[in-house]
């Protein structure tokens, strides 16, 4: 028995070529079934028995080695001893045939015993009996099919039995109240604690399902109409828990779903029947041990292997959704005391979900971690921008978005997070949407009131992300920089066309109570005159002021801006100033008009920026600006 171990070796290397060779041979004749042949480190080892005297080494074919050594892989299935995936018809007629057929089973004997107890053959002891003994039968039955390697009609009868067992149990306290409920709740514990062990037991998740299923179910099966919070709270509480402790040592993250939703149900079942503003301490501090659970369930859950992308984004959604729900839930309550204690409250879990993102899920791949933590960080933010219209009012809403746009710049800036910037700049956008569209300023005083604060507010953030922005060169950040600058003008023109606006509107109020003066009609008419020609005369301002800008920092993207709102302003002066105002004014806005343009004229045409050619072969400037 001494083979040499190249000899053996070679042996092998033979073997497993002609299996390839056979496994390509059935492929090529296209045959239905395909024989199993053992790996070949098997065979070389068991089937075939070492010779006493082995040839040399010279005498393996060097042919058949190098055959060997160059034949593809043999397929996995093949080598394993795997059969090929079961197809559509197999998995109908194993798993869907079966489950359809016990539904029918259960829907034949449901329907024979009712009418065995309509027609009194049996007594509701001996109904009860009947159903714990089938029950049992049928959970200790499934084992023997489990034994077989019939998993999935193992599983099934199980449910059946387990079900069953839950069923006869209610029976035996609701209808026929054979005994007390806690008795009955003892019971039905039972049955969840054995279904759990079994789970265990037999390493089965599905088993695991049944038993938080039935566990979920007991409330409502032994429910009384009565409110016990304390009680049912407490119970729900324990189940969470246990779900927490299979989930960090058994990769079965899908009983978090299960039990977060048996959760969610019982408890808002039980409000809807039950809260008064009484019970807000006890129902508060039920929610928060319910929401504390499932916040830190994502970190500590152990990812399965191999998890689908569906199933993988499991701890994700139960962290939005948990912190979505156990807000809403805490609303509810706290509003009808005092609407601003939830921005207090909407802080506070903002602060909590900082805390969650800077903890490491261990547990989890490297990218579902990040994902994780980028959850938490969002869900922090989104905190922080419903607290500000909960606590504040009117325009302080917009300004405070602002404010907290301004803030996620700069810690993005400090610790190089783009995320933090995306969100930086939404809530920017939410802001200036509300100062556009919804915000309705009633000022008393010319430019220092709140309006042209609140405008402020936001050109100095626009500013703050254009100057951020421009400190980065790659074209995303451009761009950013690019429409910063173009809104941050925009918004400094309509807040300064606002005040001219108002201005007039406060001089045409107050001439209203001399209206009785045959003349009244000739005031407003003046007033509006010069109200058209102050906005040519402030857009012809602001455009020149760009210009200056745009020659001082030598950019020509802010000079483009100021030839754009000069533009607008000649085709105004032309079109509706030449026939609107009166002659006056139509001079004065002309004059201004052609003193604007040829100044400009006069700085392109003296060359000062070296726009020219010439200019630019003899001194190349920045290709980006120009």
């Amino acid at each position: 028995m001494d083979t040499p171990h190249s000899e053996l070796e070679a042996i092998r290397q033979i073997l497993g070529d002609l299996s390839a060779r056979v496994y390509r041979i059935e492929r090529r004749l296209q045959m239905e079934s395909l024989p199993v042949a053992q790996p070949a480190a098997t065979v070389a080892e068991t089937a075939i028995p070492a010779p006493r005297s082995a040839p040399p080494a010279s005498t393996v074919p060097e042919k058949a080695l190098a055959a060997s050594a160059d034949s593809p892989p043999m397929p996995s299935r093949l080598v394993l001893g795997e059969q090929p995936e079961a197809n559509l018809e197999s998995r109908i007629g194993s798993h869907w045939l079966n489950r359809i057929g016990i539904a029918a089973l259960l829907v034949g004997v449901s329907y024979f015993l009712k009418f065995a107890f309509d027609n009194n053959w049996i007594g509701p002891a001996g109904r009860v009996t009947i159903g714990l003994l089938a029950g049992i039968a049928m959970v200790v039955w499934s084992e023997r099919f489990r034994a077989r390697g019939y998993k999935a009609f193992s599983y099934s009868l199980k449910a059946v039995g387990i079900g069953t067992l839950y069923l006869s149990l209610w029976a035996a306290f609701q209808v026929y109240a054979l005994f007390p409920g806690g008795v009955a709740f003892v019971t039905m514990l039972a049955v969840t604690g054995t279904t759990a062990a079994m789970a265990l037991g037999q390493d089965a998740q599905i088993l695991a399902a049944f038993a938080l299923t039935g566990g979920f179910s007991t409330p409502l099966l032994l429910s009384t109409g009565q409110n016990r919070e304390l009680a049912l709270f407490g119970y729900v509480a324990i189940l969470d828990l246990a779900t927490l402790a299979l989930v960090t040592f058994k990769p079965w993250r899908r009983l978090l779903v299960m039990s977060y939703a048996g959760t969610l149900l019982l408890y808002i079942g039980w409000y809807v029947s039950f809260y008064t503003r009484s019970q807000l301490n006890l129902t508060l501090a039920s929610a928060t041990l319910f929401f504390g659970i499932f916040a830190i369930a994502p970190l500590i859950a152990v990812q399965p292997a191999g998890e689908i992308p569906l199933l993988a984004a499991i701890p994700a959604v139960l962290a939005f959704v948990n912190a979505g729900a156990y807000f809403l839930q805490a609303y509810a309550m706290i509003e009808e005391i005092n609407k601003q204690y939830m921005a207090w409250f909407a802080l506070g879990l903002a602060a909590v979900y900082i805390v969650l993102s800077r903890q490491h899920a261990r547990r989890l791949t490297p990218g579902a971690a990040e994902t994780l933590h980028f959850l938490h960080l969002a869900v922090a933010i989104g905190f922080i921008t419903i607290a500000i219209p909960i606590r504040l009012d009117a325009h302080w809403i917009t300004m405070g978005w602002f404010v907290e746009a301004g803030v996620l710049l700069w810690v993005a800036h400090r610790i190089k997070s783009d995320f933090l910037n995306i969100f930086a700049l939404g809530v920017l956008v939410l802001g200036v949407f509300r100062l556009l569209a919804i915000d309705n300023f009633r000022t008393t005083q010319l430019v220092f009131n709140t309006r042209t604060a609140t405008y402020a507010v936001a050109v100095a953030v626009l500013g703050i992300v254009a100057w951020y922005a421009s400190q980065r060169e790659d074209d995303a950040a451009f761009t950013v920089a690019s429409v910063s600058v173009v809104a941050l003008n925009l918004l400094a023109l309509i807040a300064l066309s606002r005040e001219v606006a108002d201005y007039y509107s406060r001089q045409m109020s107050a001439a209203r109570p001399y209206s009785y003066r045959w003349n009244y009609a000739g005031d407003l008419r003046h007033f509006e005159i010069a109200r058209d020609f102050s906005y040519s005369a402030l857009w012809m301002a602001y455009g020149a002021m760009l210009m200056v800008v745009g020659f001082l920092r030598r950019s020509s993207f802010v000079r483009w801006q100021a030839l754009l709102l000069i533009a607008v302003t000649t085709i105004k002066v032309f079109v509706y100033d030449v026939s609107e105002l009166n002659r006056g004014y139509r001079i004065a806005s002309f004059i201004v008009l052609g003193v604007l343009l040829l100044a400009i004229s006069f700085v392109y045409q003296r060359d000062w920026l070296r726009l020219s050619a010439k200019s630019r072969t003899k001194a190349p400037g920045d290709s980006r600006l120009a």
